[in-house]
């Protein structure tokens, strides 16, 4: 998929990964009682905020990092039937290290 966004300054698109459907217990779980998602991989990077020089201040992620983020940070958006999230990069807590 080619992404049509190019976020500006210090944002950067990500794309939720929903948890699991089923618990451990094989109950399913129905969409109302699944917790908002708090961790996905980012498919976008801006070019970073300016400092009061002007200058870049570069961007702690990258583009394929899966990132932990704030729960209910950032804007929704819908793009060829996917749900993506544009957040600030201080709406992100870690980058996940597998």
């Amino acid at each position: 998929m080619s992404l049509k966004l190019k976020p500006l300054g210090g944002r950067v698109v990500v794309e939720p990964i929903e948890q699991e459907e089923v618990t451990a217990g094989g109950i399913v779980l129905p969409e109302t009682a699944k917790e908002k998602p708090q961790k996905g991989v980012v498919l976008a990077v801006g070019p970073g905020d300016r400092d009061e020089d002007g200058k870049r201040i570069p961007m702690d992620v990258a583009v394929g990092n899966k990132v932990l983020y704030a729960k209910y940070g950032g804007t929704e958006v819908k793009i060829d039937d996917k749900k993506l999230l544009i957040l600030r990069e201080s709406d992100l807590l870690a980058i996940v290290e597998e």
